[in-house]
């Protein structure tokens, strides 16, 4: 099992245009050229697929790609809140309403012990423009609330 961990290059060379006509790799390596606030994302590439990280304020956010045909799946996740914490039923109903208010195609999940804002879906027919938005909206709602969240259900 090949795990090559690197930086990829900035600046990324793609423009708007020519992501209509680049590869899955290709696309999501832009778009978090263009999200990235850290020093430089990392990836790794395994038999399982391709996993990046990337720093956007104050969370990691983490993309997953489990290969290059339509039957494959993108996932981009952000842990918020380390578990447990406090008063977890009253965060457990304030995730549910945010869940059915505020985060679009993205959701809050528990992973492990760390609540997280996780989007996933299958690379068929999806477009450029659905996978930027995708890594964005995870990226922006895991900034967004991860600071609120430790603020008041963190111990």
């Amino acid at each position: 099992m090949a795990n090559n961990t690197m930086d990829f290059d900035y600046p990324m060379t793609l423009t708007v245009s020519d992501l209509d006509s680049a590869s899955y790799i290709e696309t999501i390596e832009a778009v978090i050229a263009s999200l990235d606030q850290g020093d430089g994302a990392m990836v790794s590439h395994t038999e399982e697929g391709h996993l990046w990280t990337f720093k956007y304020g104050t969370v990691s956010v983490y993309v997953q790609l489990t290969g290059e045909t339509e039957a494959d799946t993108l996932t981009v996740w952000s842990p918020v809140l380390p578990l447990p914490a406090k008063d977890e039923p009253r965060l457990m109903r304030h995730l549910l309403e945010m869940n059915c208010n505020e985060t679009l195609e993205a959701r809050f999940g528990i992973s492990g012990n760390q609540v997280l804002v996780i989007s996933s879906r299958i690379m068929q027919d999806i477009s450029p423009a659905e996978i930027s938005r995708l890594m964005t909206i995870v990226a922006t709602i895991a900034d967004d609330s991860d600071e609120d969240l430790i603020a008041e259900f963190g111990l």
